[in-house]
């Protein structure tokens, strides 16, 4: 997998899916588990619909 997500990207997708993860266990509901999925792109700096649209916010120096 190589990097496709850039540096602010990970950061702002890393505080979405933890402030949605958060929203959800506050209500109770089961759709805060949605906001796994943006942890796990910003922790992993790849994403997969990034791949597929040819979308890379990675600089060309930065590797992981």
């Amino acid at each position: 997998m190589q990097c496709n997500v850039g540096k602010t990207e990970q950061v702002l997708r890393i505080a979405i899916g933890s402030a949605i993860v958060l929203a959800g266990t506050y209500y109770k509901k089961w759709w805060g588990l949605i906001g796994i999925a943006p942890i796990v792109t910003g922790t992993t700096r790849y994403c997969p619909l990034n791949a597929v649209l040819g979308i890379s916010n990675c600089k060309a120096d930065s590797k992981s």
